[in-house]
C-alpha cells in the first residue's frame, strides 16, 4: 500500500487577496497571506506547496514565490507556462519541481494538457535548462499514449495526468471511458520510468475515482481545499483530504 502524497495549490488564497489588494500589494493590510497558509498546510501534513505564476499575475506574485522559496519546509512545485520571462524567474528561484502547463490568457483555470507532440522542440530547451539548475520537471498532459511517449522522449521526470474530464464526467459511460484512459496512461508512464502525478478538478467527493488509477505518487489539489477551508479552516481541510487519500492501493 502506497502513501499518496498531497501538494496543496494555494493560488486561490492569492486570488482572494488580489480581489481587494491588487493595486496595493505592499499594503500592511494585504490579506490573506499565501505564505502563512502554506505553512498551515505543511503543519497539517501536506507534502508540498504548488503555485502557478501566470504571465498576467492574476493571483500569485513574484514576491510570493520568493517568500515561499525562503519559508516553506516541504517542497515547492511551480506551475508555469513555457515563456522566456517565467523560465528566467524559475531559474532564479530554483523551485524543487516545475510543472510545465499550457496557459491561455482568457481561461479561468488551466483547461487541458500541454501538447508535447506539437511543442516538443521549444520545450526541450527549457527542460535542459531546468535540469541543469537541478530542478525536476513535470509535464501536465492529457492521458493520451502519444503524450506519455513524448514526455519520456523529452526526458521529463514526471507526468501530471489531467483529471478534469474524469472529475467533470456527467454520465457513468463518460466516467468509465475517462477512467480507462487514465489507467492506461498511468501504466504506460510507469513503464516508461516516469513518476505519475494527477491533478485538476479533484475534490472531496470524486477522490474515490482517483483511487482507481494505478501508480500515482502525488495529487495536486487546490480549489476544493481552499473552498472547504472557508467552512472548516485550512488545517482541517488538508487533514480531511489526506484522510480520503489514505489506503491508496496504487
Amino acid at each position: 500500500m502506497n502513501t499518496l502524497r498531497l501538494g496543496v495549490n494555494i493560488d486561490h488564497v492569492a486570488t482572494l487577496r488580489q480581489a481587494r489588494y491588487a493595486t496595493m500589494p505592499d499594503s500592511k493590510n494585504a490579506e490573506p497571506d499565501p505564505i502563512a497558509i502554506a505553512r498551515t498546510c505543511e503543519r497539517a501534513g501536506a507534502h508540498g506547496i504548488t503555485v502557478h505564476l501566470r504571465a498576467d499575475r492574476r493571483h500569485i506574485q513574484d514576491r510570493d514565490l520568493q517568500r515561499l522559496r525562503e519559508n516553506i519546509m516541504t517542497k515547492l512545485n511551480l506551475e508555469m507556462g513555457n515563456t522566456p520571462e517565467i523560465v528566467d524567474i524559475a531559474l532564479r528561484i530554483v523551485p524543487d519541481e516545475v510543472c510545465l502547463v499550457p496557459e491561455k490568457r482568457e481561461e479561468v483555470s488551466t483547461e487541458g494538457g500541454l501538447d508535447l507532440v506539437a511543442h516538443g522542440k521549444e520545450l526541450s530547451g527549457t527542460l535542459k535548462r531546468l535540469h541543469a539548475a537541478g530542478v525536476r520537471v513535470s509535464m501536465f498532459i492529457d492521458p493520451a499514449p502519444e503524450q506519455i511517449d513524448a514526455a519520456a522522449a523529452l526526458g521529463a521526470d514526471i507526468v501530471e495526468l489531467h483529471t478534469g474530464k474524469l472529475a467533470n464526467a456527467f454520465t457513468e459511460k463518460i466516467e468509465q471511458q475517462e477512467l480507462e484512459r487514465l489507467r492506461e496512461a498511468a501504466v504506460r508512464a510507469a513503464n516508461a520510468k516516469l513518476q505519475v502525478n494527477a491533478g485538476h478538478g479533484i475534490n472531496y467527493r470524486n477522490i474515490t475515482r482517483i483511487h482507481k488509477i494505478p501508480h500515482l505518487v502525488e495529487l495536486n489539489i487546490g480549489h476544493a481545499i481552499v473552498a472547504r477551508a472557508i467552512f472548516v479552516g485550512f488545517e482541517t481541510a488538508v487533514r480531511e483530504m489526506l484522510a480520503l487519500m489514505e489506503n491508496y492501493r496504487g
